[in-house]
């Protein structure tokens, strides 16, 4: 039996949280650790595991899951493939990733190691699904329907806007891949809820979808984890129409995008060197055991 792979988590927020538990219940892999900045993450003496604030001084860890804002982790990939370590994150900037793809596989190249980006449920093991249902029905149309539930990456980008003290963003979908946000804002002292608003609809996760802006006194009380998607395709096998094809869920956000974080991680050690998405990795990379048992079980 092959010694467990080392990883760090970087990051110990919702989905770091999520990482530390779905790592701990591996068999192929172990946790050497949890890199997080803030000291009172630091001293609260409950995590299951040592925590630092440099990677630097956890031993012989061999790969990193990125738990952290989106617009954080290009630089920390960079950095950490550049010291020659596997990285895996969930980047969900849509619009960012071909090209965030093609700099992190040049230096992984270079440092001869694997990262596999955007690797959580949309982007990720949804693009997966979105392919199957193309080559399953060559012509035709997908749609993509978020929610209802709190998106992680939205409620961040609110969050970070200047003038906002808290934030929640909520994805309604509408139909035929058509959403509308609705994003719960505490305002900082001082600041205009219309100065702060305009900055928003600025911002690329709110640029795209009908968003309503709400001022409240508190968001704790709004925060429900869950979350879901129906992906839904339309289309044509051969000459024959009217296919309908579709797959649901209703999840726990972080929790889920842990879990396909570790999936990935175990699938990057089985790369050539080089960068990846989901959807260029083949899908038994992602499990562990044995690849004719899984085999036997699964086809």
């Amino acid at each position: 039996m092959e010694p467990r792979k080392r990883i760090a988590v970087i990051g110990y927020g919702n989905v770091g949280r999520h990482a530390v538990e779905a790592v701990n219940r591996t068999s192929d892999l172990e946790l050497a650790g949890i890199v997080e900045l803030s000291d009172s993450v630091l001293n609260n003496g409950k995590i299951p595991g040592p925590v630092v604030k440099d990677i630097k001084d956890l031993p012989e860890v061999q790969a990193a899951l990125l738990c952290l804002p989106s617009r954080q982790i290009p630089a920390a990939a960079a950095e950490l493939i550049a010291a020659g370590m596997y990285t895996v994150d969930c980047f969900d900037i849509h619009s960012e990733i071909v090209d965030y793809k093609n700099k992190l596989n040049a230096l992984a190249c270079k440092n001869e190691t694997a990262a596999v980006l955007a690797a959580g449920w949309d982007p990720g093991t949804d693009s997966m699904i979105r392919c199957i249902f193309e080559f399953m029905t060559p012509a035709g149309i997908t749609y993509t329907n978020f929610g209802p539930g709190m998106s992680m990456g939205h409620t961040v980008a609110a969050r970070s806007v200047t003038g906002v003290k808290d934030a929640l963003s909520v994805t309604m979908p509408l139909g035929a891949g058509l959403h509308k946000r609705l994003v719960y804002i505490v305002l900082k002292p001082g600041y205009e809820f219309s100065e702060v608003t305009a900055r928003l609809k600025e911002d690329k996760y709110f640029s795209h979808d009908e968003t309503a802006f709400i001022a409240v006194d508190d968001v704790e009380s709004l925060i429900d984890m869950g979350h879901g998607v129906l992906i839904e395709r339309k289309g044509v096998s051969g000459s024959a129409h009217n296919q309908w094809l579709n797959m649901q869920m209703s999840i726990n956000n972080p929790a889920l995008t842990a879990q396909i974080m570790i999936a990935a991680v175990r699938a990057a050690f089985r790369q050539k060197p080089g960068a990846y998405t989901m959807i260029e990795i083949p899908v038994i990379d992602y499990l562990p055991g044995d690849r004719e048992d899984l085999i036997r079980r699964l086809v």
